[in-house]
């Protein structure tokens, strides 16, 4: 079993959730530049200047390119894997691929909505729109990009898949 990115469910509605993430390190690609998930896997079976194999996480982040109203563009298309929480900055292996950068997100909340199966680009955009609909019914005041969450590896069968798409939110307790 891989460790998952904590958090804290802080509402629940139906299959949508408010999260309070905790401040997690990230290994990240711009796809635009390297094959994401390839350059990543490489980076934590050791293609790093410590020679380090680094534990898989779930879940594997992937940014959604979605249209926005001017004079916003969104161009960036990234893939991240999660660094196990064991690491700090200072202790992370430093990548030995360019491409890889690590960033440290600092604590931050997150609106979500879960679906099983594929993440098939129509079912990306389904869910995207869904979870976009229901943050502005409910007037949640929303900060960058969608992305989509995958928490399993490639062999699992479809109907037992776990995937998500999030935004980071501003969170105003009521």
């Amino acid at each position: 079993m891989v460790e998952t990115t904590k958090y804290d469910v802080v509402r629940k509605d139906d299959s949508f959730e408010i999260r309070r993430y905790h401040e997690m390190l990230i290994a990240q690609v711009d796809q635009t530049q390297y094959p994401g998930f390839n350059t990543l896997f490489q980076y934590i079976s050791g293609n790093n200047k410590g020679k380090s194999k680094i534990s898989m996480t779930s879940p594997v982040i992937t940014s959604e390119k979605i249209a926005m109203t001017s004079p916003v563009m969104s161009t960036a298309s990234t893939m991240s894997f999660v660094v196990p929480s064991e690491y700090t900055m200072e202790t992370v292996p430093e990548p030995s691929n360019a491409g890889v950068s690590i960033v440290k997100i600092p604590e931050r909340y997150v609106a979500t909505v879960r679906f099983r199966g594929f993440a098939w680009k129509n079912e990306v955009r389904k869910q995207t729109q869904r979870l976009l609909e229901w943050v502005n019914e409910e007037g949640i005041k929303t900060k960058g990009s969608v992305f989509l969450m995958q928490y399993n590896p490639p062999f699992v069968p479809g109907f037992l898949r776990r995937n998500e798409m999030g935004i980071e939110i501003v969170y105003e307790a009521s």
